[in-house]
C-alpha cells in the first residue's frame, strides 16, 4: 500500500494512571507511519478522577455507570475536535485485567461513540488476544516497531513506557514485519507511576511527584527495595502483563517512612523493575527510548541513567512525542484491525498464534471502508 493509500486515523489512550485522555492523529497505512498530526489532551478534573479511582478493579455487570459516562462524555469532548479523521482507534480506561483470570476490562462503549462521532471506530482490542491466550498487553510493540523502522535504526533498541504501569520493548529492526520471529520481545516491566501517584495522593493530597521534587529530597531504603525484587513476578519469562494493583504490598514496605523517604524507594523500584526487564531482553538494547509520564521525573530518569548500561533518552531525541506515542498506536492499530492485519504475536503477549484484536462499529450511516 502506498501513501495514497494510507488514512488519517485518530487514537485515543487513557492509562492507569489516570491523568486524562491523549488523542492524535496518524497517516498510516498500518504498516508504515508517513505522518504523526494534531494531538490534544484534556485531564480529568478530580471529581472524573474520583469516580474513575473508585471504579477500578470492577468488571461488566457492576454499577458503572458514572465512570462510563465521564469516560465516554471526556473521550467525546477531545475526539470531537479533530478534522479529517477517516477512523478512531478507541482503547477505553482500564479497569481491571486478569488474563488468567476473568480477562480483561476496558470501561467504553465504541458504538455509541461511532454514533455521535459519525466515524468508524475500532475498539476492545484486547479481548481477541485474551481469548487465545495472550496476556492481552502491551499492544504498542507493534506500532514502536513501526516507529524504529521510519527511524532507520540499525541496531536492536528498546522503547520503555512509563505510564502506571512499566512496559518494555525490544526491537530488532531488521526484521521485516512485527510479527516475524525475533523481530520483538514485550512485556510489562512492573509498577511505574501509579505507587507513587496514589502515594502522593495519600500524603500530599497531589496528583503525582512533579518535576521528582519530593523523591528527590530522600533516600532509598534498600531494605524495602530487596524485599520488592523478591516478588515472584520478575523470576516468571516474559510475555508477561500487570494490573494497575498486582503489588498490593508494595505501600506496606514503605508505610513507616518519612514522605521523602518512601517517594524516593518507590521511584526506585520502578526503575529496579525495568532493570530485571533489562536482562530479560534477547540482546542488549543500543538504547532506550523513554515515552510516558515517567520520562519527566529527572529522578526516575537520573536513576535508570545511573543504572543501566546504555543511553536512556526521553523518545523527543529522536523527534517522536512521548506524550502520544499510544495514542498514536492505537490510531495505527486501528487501521491494521480495519486491514485484516494482527496486533500481537506470541513474542509481545504470549498469545498462541498472531492475532488481529478489535471490534468494528460503524455510525448506521456510514458505508463500509474498504482497506485493501
Amino acid at each position: 500500500m502506498s501513501r495514497n493509500e494510507a488514512i488519517w486515523a485518530l487514537g485515543a489512550m487513557s492509562g492507569t494512571s489516570l491523568d486524562g485522555v491523549d488523542a492524535a492523529m496518524v497517516l498510516t497505512d498500518g504498516e508504515t507511519v508517513f505522518e504523526t498530526g494534531a494531538s490534544d489532551y484534556r485531564s480529568y478534573a478530580p471529581d472524573e478522577t474520583a469516580i474513575l479511582r473508585a471504579a477500578l478493579g470492577r468488571w461488566p455487570g457492576d454499577d458503572l455507570d458514572a465512570a462510563a459516562e465521564v469516560v465516554h462524555r471526556v473521550h467525546l469532548d477531545v475526539l470531537s475536535s479533530f478534522e479529517g479523521a477517516e477512523l478512531v482507534g478507541f482503547h477505553g480506561q482500564t479497569l481491571a485485567h486478569e488474563p488468567r483470570g476473568r480477562g480483561t476490562h476496558q470501561l467504553g462503549d465504541g458504538a455509541a461513540l461511532a454514533e455521535a462521532l459519525g466515524l468508524p471506530v475500532v475498539w476492545d482490542f484486547r479481548s481477541s488476544d485474551v481469548r487465545f491466550g495472550g496476556e492481552g498487553a502491551p499492544l504498542a510493540p507493534f506500532y514502536h516497531f513501526a516507529c524504529a523502522r521510519s527511524l532507520g535504526a540499525a541496531e536492536p533498541l528498546a522503547f520503555l513506557n512509563l505510564g502506571g504501569v512499566g512496559n518494555i520493548t525490544w526491537i530488532d529492526p531488521s526484521k521485516a514485519r512485527p510479527e516475524d520471529e525475533g523481530a520483538l520481545l514485550a512485556f510489562d516491566t512492573g509498577p511505574a507511576n501509579a505507587p507513587l501517584n496514589d502515594l502522593m495522593m495519600e500524603r500530599k493530597g497531589l496528583p503525582y511527584d512533579e518535576n521528582g521534587a519530593l523523591s528527590g529530597e530522600g533516600s532509598v531504603d534498600e531494605g524495602a527495595l530487596g524485599r520488592f525484587l523478591e516478588e515472584s513476578y520478575f523470576r516468571k519469562s516474559p510475555p508477561k502483563s500487570l494490573d494497575r494493583d498486582d503489588f498490593p504490598g508494595l505501600r506496606d514496605l514503605v508505610r513507616d517512612f518519612g514522605d521523602a523517604d518512601a517517594a524516593a524507594t518507590v521511584t526506585a523500584m520502578a526503575v529496579a523493575a525495568v532493570r530485571r526487564a533489562i536482562a530479560h531482553c534477547p540482546a542488549p538494547p543500543s538504547r532506550l527510548l523513554v515515552c510516558g509520564g515517567g520520562r519527566k521525573n529527572p529522578v526516575m530518569m537520573a536513576m535508570l541513567g545511573a543504572g543501566l548500561d546504555c543511553p536512556v533518552e526521553p523518545v523527543e531525541a529522536v523527534g517522536l512525542d512521548g506524550d502520544m506515542l499510544e495514542a498514536q498506536a492505537f490510531a495505527f492499530l486501528a487501521v491494521r484491525v480495519m486491514r485484516g492485519l494482527p496486533t500481537s504475536c506470541p513474542a509481545t503477549t504470549g498469545v498462541s498464534v498472531a492475532v488481529g484484536g478489535g471490534e468494528i462499529s460503524r455510525p448506521a450511516d456510514t458505508p463500509k471502508m474498504r482497506l485493501g
